[in-house]
């Protein structure tokens, strides 16, 4: 088992390559599809996106396993609220892998009894929830390092000697300005909780789209999965950069 993940592991930074191609490809195609002159090139994007696509179902066949892998670590975590949240969201990562290899199945031509519109449905919902699960989970980690740096901002107030006008944040200042500045100092904190936040919110256009919950344009969508596949090589590339479970 632990061979079997270290090589799939291997499979990630490409699929994460080939994904960022793909969105990309689609970005382009919608730049250049209201531009006269353009149709060759715009149709030779749209066959390198299908053809990209098709060559990260590969990439993606043994994920299952890796799901499974998070559930069981999921479950191990200490604090409630992210065990919740991570085991949930791993659960559907599962059910989304497993619709995945059988519409790889389907593509291939090895079944013919498969309703790929059904299948591509529900891989399509369980990819949601994941991603909505995930959400909460940063949301949940943002909650607590915005109360340790108000508490640790509160701390330096009360062991300063400087008046109480000194401080950044002052009782005339707006509080969607406290808020926000609260939010970058946060993040600024935690860079891994950065990239999962934008990553999630990026990768969450998807399915919204499909699922026709929130009609985007290709640009946007494609842009979205460009900068959430950016964001995921990096903490591939740098793995400190990931969001750790405690």
């Amino acid at each position: 088992m632990d061979a079997f993940i270290r090589f799939t592991n291997q499979s990630q930074g490409r699929d994460r390559l080939f994904r960022a191609t793909q969105h990309a490809c689609m970005l382009l195609r919608y730049l250049l599809e209201s531009r006269a002159g353009k149709e060759a090139v715009v149709m030779k994007l749209k066959s390198l996106e299908s053809s990209v696509s098709t060559g990260r179902k590969w990439f993606r066949l043994g994920n299952v396993v890796h799901a499974i892998q998070a559930t069981e670590q999921s479950i191990q975590v200490t604090d409630l609220v992210p065990r919740l949240c991570l085991t949930l969201a791993n659960l559907n990562r599962m059910v989304y892998y497993i619709c995945d290899t059988v519409l790889w199945v389907k593509s291939v031509g090895l079944t013919s009894g498969v309703n790929r519109e059904k299948w591509q449905m529900w891989a399509t919902r369980h990819y949601y929830y994941f991603l909505l699960l995930s959400l909460a989970r940063d949301l949940y980690e943002i909650l607590l390092q915005m109360e340790r740096v108000a508490r640790d901002r509160a701390k330096r107030e009360k062991s300063s000697r400087d008046p109480p006008g000194y401080s950044v944040v002052t009782e005339d200042t707006d509080w969607l300005q406290s808020f926000l500045l609260l939010l970058f100092q946060s993040l600024k904190r935690h860079p891994p909780l950065l990239l999962d936040t934008v990553k999630n919110l990026c990768d969450i256009l998807i399915p919204l789209n499909q699922l026709g919950i929130y009609k985007s344009n290709l640009g946007v969508v494609g842009l979205g999965g460009l900068v959430s596949s950016v964001a995921g090589l990096i903490t591939i590339v740098y793995p400190q950069l990931k969001l750790k479970t405690h």
